[in-house]
């Protein structure tokens, strides 16, 4: 029987290729997807330089894909995997999901909303709590990300 743990680490692999295919179309390499009942419900990259939409976000377009699949804008049961933390936009559209579990790889010490800045995902505040669980590949995934930046810069 397969682990949560391994399951985890599977499934962000997973969120990696699609960071990596957000990398190839020149956007920030993040990639995300919605899971139910160890299932793959939806995926999506980064996306706002190509469709000029400062809301497409991985996450965000996961979670779009993913109420379109089930027909259900309420994501219940479900977990999001997402290579990095999720910012306070993606952060309140899980919440406003009720996705019950969100697993990310880097932590992002400039916008994360998942415990670095804000912690929107488990605050008292609000009426949903959302489980998190972090770090999961962080090495991989950061390292994604540096790289990508560092080119950028040259």
């Amino acid at each position: 029987m397969t682990s949560q743990a391994e399951l985890d680490i599977q499934w962000m692999q997973h969120a990696l290729q699609l960071a990596r295919h957000a990398e190839s179309i020149d956007e920030v390499p993040v990639g995300a997807l919605v899971v139910k009942d160890n299932e793959l419900i939806a995926e999506g990259w980064n996306q706002p330089i190509t469709s000029n939409d400062p809301t497409a976000h991985a996450e965000i377009v996961a979670l779009r894909a993913a109420a379109k699949k089930i027909n259900n804008y309420r994501l219940v049961d479900t977990t999001l995997y997402v290579t990095l933390e999720p910012c306070s936009m993606c952060a309140g559209a899980l919440m406003h999901a009720r996705v019950s579990r969100v697993v990310f790889g880097a932590n992002d010490p400039r916008t994360g909303a998942a415990g670095s800045i804000f912690n929107i995902l488990n605050t008292d505040k609000l009426n949903h709590f959302i489980n998190i669980e972090m770090g999961v590949l962080k090495e991989e995934c950061g390292d994604l990300l540096k790289q990508f930046f560092k080119r950028k810069r040259v």
